[in-house]
């Protein structure tokens, strides 16, 4: 395997521009159509980044990757996203974060923006309604073949499978909690990797992944830490500050100027906990995040959130971007002396705001701690293993949605200390099952690209609807 032309052997002597020769117009290109591509959730976006970036552009190497995603997987808020963003700094340093972190949610933004406002104005249109149905088959297939593709890569031998396997039945048989899931993952892995286990040692059965692995050595980067990810010692204080003024001085202006009680207070208070606790994706959040929006806030009426649900699962971006038509809901309803869509416009902004700003507080303040500390032993395995435990939890959430989608009732089964949601099989959905098919066929078996099949769902679905009189 050549190395790229712009790999150099001379050592780094100034930090700009970058030694590795990508300009930061270049990236922001490659960022843009990232973004665009960023459909399925966490899985299918990690899968299109790895495509893109590593396999394509071979701007870094599947080491570095899969070390950034480990450590991205540990925190709170949008992995895929804190990902763009880790290796956009290792590019372009900060500059380079922000591009990438911004870039990636764009998209989002501005289709749940704009599906909110029709939302608000017109209600669950037929239309709309249409097109998710189409949609929703394309993303379960892109989110299947998402799973084979980062299983392919992290569980490099049979204790690594384990690892996902145990994960994935902790998950769904016994809905463990997933902070728990990756902290035993995490020890098992450390333990692993102090006693100099084969199965823990970096590389081990890296063979079988295939010819389009691509090593740290014969991409853009290279091997070595780049000279701006070994930032000065008040570097934490100073992003740390920043970060906590750009993400903490909304809320303190809202509390200070509207009291508590008023909607934009609520929004700007209770979406910065939630950016704090979102461990395990955003599945393992929504449910909360629809019990206060719905009981205790009154933003959405019941059934609702399954709405924002459908839109965020269907455009590009994170899926936790539901909460921007939480937001939007929440402020379109009580608007004050605001016109009722800008308040709804405002609110949805603002939320979105508050849950992603931490996303580059927490890479900014902790990625040049892990570029240092990417040789460690222990800690590389632990996170490898941590890594292969959440290939488990995307599998659960990969079946999750299938069942959701394919299916119109499921039952609660217990047992044995297990609670497991069983298909209604009488009540499988015959058009949707159909179109799942050949979204699967279509990306397996003809290797369709993403577009091309996210398109033809659609035509699809909006067809179906104009049959069954919603459109």
């Amino acid at each position: 395997m050549n190395k790229i032309e712009s790999l150099e052997t001379t050592p780094v002597q100034r930090a700009d521009p970058p030694s590795h020769g990508i300009s930061l117009g270049e990236a922001v290109h490659v960022w843009a159509r990232v973004a665009a591509l960023s459909f399925g959730g966490p899985a299918g976006q990690i899968a299109v980044m790895h495509r893109i970036i590593v396999e394509e552009k071979r701007w870094i190497g599947e080491t570095r990757f899969l070390h950034a995603l480990n450590y991205c997987t540990l925190l709170p808020g949008p992995e895929a996203q804190q990902l763009a963003i880790y290796i956009g700094w290792l590019l372009h340093k900060t500059k380079g974060g922000l591009v990438a972190g911004v870039l990636f949610v764009l998209p989002g933004v501005v289709a749940i923006m704009a599906l909110s406002w029709i939302y608000a104005i017109f209600g669950n249109v037929g239309a709309v309604q249409a097109l998710f149905f189409g949609l929703k088959a394309a993303v379960l297939a892109i989110v299947l073949e998402a799973v084979l593709g980062i299983g392919r890569r992290a569980l490099r031998n049979n204790v690594m499978v384990g690892l996902a396997a145990a994960a994935f039945i902790s998950l769904f048989l016994f809905h463990a909690r997933f902070p728990l899931v990756v902290l035993a993952a995490g020890i098992v892995g450390y333990i692993g990797g102090r006693a100099g286990w084969a199965a823990f040692r970096p590389g081990n059965g890296h063979g079988k992944v295939g010819d389009k692995q691509v090593a740290d050595a014969d991409s853009a980067l290279g091997e070595e830490i780049p000279e701006h990810a070994r930032p000065p010692v008040n570097w934490s204080l100073k992003v740390a500050g920043i970060g906590l003024l750009l993400w903490g001085g909304p809320v303190f202006v809202l509390l200070v100027f509207l009291g508590q009680g008023n909607v934009f207070t609520d929004i700007s208070i209770f979406f910065s906990k939630m950016a704090m606790v979102t461990f395990g994706g955003a599945y393992a959040v929504l449910s909360y995040v629809a019990q206060q929006a719905v009981d205790h806030y009154h933003w959405l009426k019941p059934g609702e959130m399954l709405d924002g649900l459908g839109m965020a699962e269907t455009t590009p971006g994170p899926l936790i971007m539901v909460t921007q038509f939480v937001g939007f809901m929440g402020a379109y309803r009580a608007p004050g002396v605001l016109n009722p869509l800008l308040a709804g416009t405002l609110g949805g902004l603002l939320t979105t705001w508050v849950t992603f700003v931490p996303c580059f507080l927490w890479i900014f303040l902790g990625a040049p701690f892990m570029e240092t500390m990417r040789n460690n032993k222990a800690l590389s395995a632990a996170l490898a293993a941590i890594t292969a435990a959440v290939v488990g939890v995307i599998l659960n959430l990969a079946i999750w949605f299938a069942l959701h989608v394919l299916f119109r009732n499921l039952h609660e089964t217990h047992g044995f200390g297990m609670t497991v949601d069983l298909p209604v099989l009488t009540s499988v959905n015959i058009p949707s099952l159909i179109l799942t098919v050949g979204a699967i066929v279509a990306v397996f078996r003809f290797k369709v690209g993403m577009l091309a099949v996210l398109a033809a769902c659609s035509i699809l679905g909006l067809l179906y609807g104009l049959l069954m009189g919603w459109v």
